[in-house]
C-alpha cells in the first residue's frame, strides 16, 4: 500500500485545453481552459489565465479571467488583475481593489460543498441568501 500525495498541476502560458480536467491535487492555469474544472485542492488562475467554463474547488485565486459559473468550497480571492464575469457560490470573498467582478454572489460564510473530482454527483439545491 502506498501513500498517494496530491499533485500540483499546470497547464502553461501558451497552451489551449478545450475539455473538462478533474484533480485530486492542485491546479494553476496560466494558459486558456475551455470547459470546466474539479479539482478538491486549490486553483490559481495566473496573470495569462483564461477559463471559459465552471470551475468548483477547494480554494480559488483568480489573477486572470474567468467567465462562467464558480462554486468554491472555502475562500475565492480576486486579485487586482483579476475578471470575473459569473455567479459564485462561496464560503469566503476576497476581492482586492482593481478587480472587475460581474455576477451573483451567494456567500452563508459557511465551507460550500468541495467536489469529489474522481465522480459526478448529482447537483444539489442551491441557497440564495
Amino acid at each position: 500500500m502506498t501513500n498517494e500525495t496530491p499533485s500540483i498541476n499546470l497547464l502553461g502560458p501558451g497552451t489551449t485545453v478545450k475539455g473538462d480536467i478533474q484533480s485530486d491535487g492542485d491546479f494553476r492555469i496560466d494558459g486558456s481552459l475551455t470547459g470546466s474544472i474539479k479539482c478538491t485542492g486549490k486553483v490559481v488562475i495566473g496573470v495569462t489565465g483564461k477559463v471559459e467554463g465552471e470551475i468548483h474547488c477547494g480554494d480559488l485565486d483568480i489573477s486572470g479571467k474567468v467567465d462562467g459559473k464558480v462554486s468554491v468550497g472555502e475562500l475565492l480571492s480576486l486579485k487586482s488583475t483579476a475578471r470575473l464575469k459569473g455567479d459564485v457560490i462561496t464560503s469566503k470573498l476576497s476581492i482586492e481593489p482593481g478587480a472587475v467582478f460581474s455576477g451573483k454572489c451567494t456567500m452563508d460564510g459557511q465551507s460550500a460543498p468541495v467536489p469529489k473530482a474522481v465522480r459526478d454527483d448529482p447537483p444539489k439545491a442551491e441557497k440564495t441568501v
